[in-house]
């Protein structure tokens, strides 16, 4: 009789508390300030999980399509240079494009265990379980934390390759990326590696087009940050008072998706004791997904104590996997 799996380990540093008190901070600053902002993390409730799926198999949204082809065809090179015995995975989610790298690395024999870091518990526990039964030679070790306060509490020991893909790092402006990289390579050790996915600058009609699509899955992940406001704060957003709305920016080469005001009203979100005025035709921004070139890439690994070793693309060349070591 086979023995079964070992029971994943995971490690709590952000419970239900912690993320509705960030949420009711982000959202107090971000809608009184001006220009308006909030944080893309806050998309990601289950229906916006959902929702983002759907976005990463349409026709428009090429990223996910073309970092899957690198994983695919470059895994085994990846283990073989990094050699490591454990694997970290930054904003896992379910960990479906990384199981190549694990195969890979199950196969080469050195793997010995795998972190996988998310910000939802509930979410992280029933995919360690999963992971658990697919590869019951593995230790899993899962942490619920929040990229921007929890990366120096990722458990150490062993040669470990840190994962961040999905081009995630693009959600940082620029000295928020930086800061976010000297504390990443500052819990690696020498001999640590990387591998980043960036996504690459390309022809501006098909990165808008990625973030607006036909059918319009994009602007209703884009709004159901407004559901997540309502259903966590009491706040009346009417979804169908904004439209969404992707830009790109040539001088920053990042695209920005807001969320823009039909007309003139107010919101109230009586949990924080807020009445927002919004304005014809003003906008909430929502996110920023920075695109990258590949000498761009590694000046900003190197200024965080990282040499690029190896950089993969797409047969397109529309997305980039750096490997970089400490």
């Amino acid at each position: 009789m086979d023995n079964p799996p070992p029971t994943p380990i995971v490690d709590v540093q952000v419970d239900a508390a912690d993320v509705e008190a960030a949420l009711r901070g982000d959202v107090r600053d971000g809608l009184t300030a001006q220009p308006k902002d909030l944080p893309p993390k806050w998309f990601y409730d289950h229906a916006g999980s959902v929702l983002f799926d759907e976005i990463t198999r349409l026709e428009e949204y090429y990223p996910t399509r073309a970092e899957r082809q690198i994983l695919l065809r470059e895994s085994d090179a990846v283990i073989e240079i990094v050699g490591a015995d454990t694997f970290v995975e930054l904003g896992a989610g379910t960990s479906d494009k990384t199981r190549a790298l694990l195969d890979s690395a199950v196969a080469h024999g050195h793997l010995q265990r795998f972190i996988p870091f998310d910000v939802s518990e509930t979410f992280l526990r029933d995919s360690c379980n999963k992971l658990a039964q697919e590869y019951p030679s593995l230790t899993i070790h899962g942490v619920a934390g929040d990229f921007d306060r929890h990366i120096p509490l990722i458990p150490s020991g062993g040669r470990r390759l840190v994962a961040m893909l999905g081009g995630t790092i693009g959600n940082y402006a620029p000295v928020a990326r930086a800061h976010f990289l000297d504390t990443l390579a500052a819990t690696m050790h020498t001999g640590d590696h990387l591998l980043l996915g960036t996504d690459l600058v390309k022809d501006r009609s098909r990165l808008v087009d990625a973030y607006d699509d036909a059918s319009g899955v994009t602007a209703a992940f884009n709004k159901n940050v407004l559901a997540v406001i309502n259903g966590h704060l009491g706040a009346d957003f009417d979804l169908q008072r904004f439209d969404h709305v992707a830009r790109w920016d040539d001088q920053a080469e990042w695209i920005e998706m807001h969320l823009r005001s039909q007309e003139s009203h107010n919101v109230l979100i009586p949990s924080l004791g807020l009445d927002i005025g919004f304005e014809e035709g003003e906008t909430i921004r929502t996110e920023i997904s920075a695109k990258f070139r590949q000498d761009g890439v590694e000046r900003e690994l190197a200024s965080a104590g990282l040499e690029m070793v190896a950089w993969y693309t797409d047969d397109d060349g529309d997305f980039g996997v750096s490997l970089s070591r400490r």
